[in-house]
């Protein structure tokens, strides 16, 4: 369990790394709006889809492999089948700060594989 655990996080590593490299290229255009997404050159937005491609892995991986594996590892009883419930008990045991958080996330992801 610990070395699968352990992979888990190195990916999870390597999309965050990835994440903060498109942000911080992306960062002169902060906030974006209709008409500064419109000016974007090739490059940035393939940055731009670099990262829309990384945050939706990342949340992925996270929810079916990460959360799966920690919640095994705290052997509490119960069985937890529905995800608003897993992530409920994650922000309880303190793995994340706010299920809420996570769901809004989980909307943001939707929209960046929508759009």
């Amino acid at each position: 369990m610990k070395e699968q655990i352990e992979g888990v996080l190195k990916i999870c590593d390597r999309h965050a790394e990835r994440l903060r490299w498109a942000m911080t290229e992306l960062q002169p255009h902060s906030p974006f709006a209709a008409d500064a997404l419109s000016r974007l050159s090739n490059v940035e937005l393939a940055i731009l889809d670099q990262f829309s491609t990384r945050f939706s892995k990342l949340q992925d991986l996270m929810g079916a492999q990460l959360f799966p594996a920690v919640l095994e590892l705290t052997k509490e009883p119960g069985e937890l089948k529905a995800f608003i419930d897993k992530l409920y008990h994650l922000e309880k045991i303190g793995v994340i700060d706010s299920a809420d958080d996570w769901l809004l996330m989980r909307e943001v992801r939707n929209s960046f594989s929508q759009d």
